[in-house]
């Protein structure tokens, strides 16, 4: 939980101790989140799927297919090559020389081509060599150590933890909806579930990081990955870091050649968002979409030219925080406008009315009356619709796709 273990960092000014404070949150985390899968499902069927999916699409457009096309195109000769393939062998569907998979192509072609133009950064191969060795992935009691410090002199980073697991909760919770825009369907109630219990299972070994649904599954299913594809994953990073092989590995391919796979992967994410909706409601979709690209700017330029990112627009920060609630709520909003279900939009100003009031959206931490302008803004946006609905305006005839239908 990086909202945890940098102010833990700043207030112990010791970074063992803010380990253990991060992997007590994260025990913690995965308790609340096991907790919120019971409803789960129906927060899935309450929403609709344009806004759910624009969000994931936010997320694609920006921290995954554009920040990797630049990464892509730092080494153009390369990157540009290696997304040619990806685009013939996953896009076309044009099968690859002795019909391997076009993801494996790539990184072979990709990576030998590096070595030949002198593209590659050998030196790097010194110091991975010495992150060889075994660490085997053994419990400890970290988690119960941080626990103490977390609920004595480091109160007040609880505050930090519960925005943290509901925004992983709705990403799994997305990105489930994604995959059913794809063609498989799964429940949420489980799989927030199975995140909970993991992200605490993981913490009792002195893991920091929160599992949730992969955001990409949509992009793998594209290049042909099943079920087998979670195990291969787990296995392959399991012994990796095991072994300490990850900076041999990151030491031995160039970012050039594996940024434009993550280029694709958002490609279909975005494409889904739009092909599983009816296009009446593809504006709801790119509304959903806009509130990241705050977001990204916000957390990529804030902290090293804050300046920079206040002289663009002081709404920046602002929108940028929360931004997975924010697009979901402005997406189902406009969704329920297509619809001309005003009472729903109504609701959904509520909604974002009060978690701007309590810090969810719009600020950095929980506290009453955090987001007031925003507040004030959601409680007219819902008196604005509240009046449509009393006029009783006639319904349009409804052709949301929903997963729940």
């Amino acid at each position: 939980l990086f909202g945890v273990l940098l102010p833990a960092k700043n207030l112990t000014g010791d970074a063992e101790l803010a380990w253990k404070v991060a992997v007590a949150a994260c025990f913690i985390s995965g308790a609340i989140e096991a907790a919120i899968s019971l409803m789960g499902n129906w927060v899935q069927r309450s929403l609709p799927r344009a806004a759910m999916l624009g969000a994931v699409a936010g997320v694609a457009l920006t921290f995954i297919a554009g920040e990797m096309l630049f990464k892509t195109l730092e080494i153009p000769m390369i990157g540009l090559l290696v997304l040619a393939i990806m685009i013939v062998g996953l896009v076309a569907r044009v099968s690859m020389p002795f019909r391997l998979p076009a993801s494996l192509f790539a990184i072979i072609v990709g990576t030998a081509l590096a070595y030949l133009v002198g593209a590659a950064d050998s030196g790097k191969f010194a110091d991975a060599f010495t992150h060889l060795g075994f660490y085997p992935l053994l419990p400890n009691l970290a988690w119960y150590e941080g626990l103490g410090l977390l609920f004595t002199s480091l109160l007040a980073l609880i505050t930090v933890i519960l925005p943290i697991t509901l925004y992983n909760a709705i990403e799994t919770m997305n990105n489930v909806e994604a995959m059913s825009a794809a063609g498989d369907s799964y429940s949420v109630r489980e799989c927030q579930a199975v995140d909970g219990l993991g992200t605490s299972l993981g913490a009792l070994f002195g893991g920091v990081f929160p599992t949730t649904v992969y955001i990409a599954t949509v992009g793998s299913k594209w290049m042909g990955a099943g079920r087998g594809y979670s195990l291969l994953n787990g296995a392959v990073y399991g012994l990796a870091t095991m072994f300490g092989l990850i900076a041999f590995i990151a030491a031995l391919i160039p970012v050039s050649v594996v940024a434009p796979i993550l280029v694709f992967v958002g490609m279909s994410m975005i494409a889904t968002a739009f092909n599983s909706n009816h296009a009446r409601y593809y504006p709801a979709v790119a509304l959903a979409m806009l509130p990241y690209f705050a977001n990204y700017l916000m957390t990529r330029f804030n902290r090293g030219a804050p300046e920079v990112v206040e002289g663009i627009s002081s709404a920046i920060g602002a929108l940028g925080q929360g931004a997975m609630f924010s697009a979901i709520l402005l997406g189902a909003m406009c969704v329920a406008v297509i619809d001309r279900q005003f009472r729903q939009a109504t609701v959904f100003a509520l909604v974002a009315a009060g978690m701007a009031f309590v810090g969810l959206m719009h600020a950095p931490k929980l506290a009453w009356y955090a987001a007031p302008d925003f507040f004030h803004g959601y409680l007219l946006m819902a008196l604005f619709f509240a009046w449509y609905a009393w006029r009783g305006v006639e319904p349009a005839a409804p052709e949301r796709v929903s997963s729940a239908d």
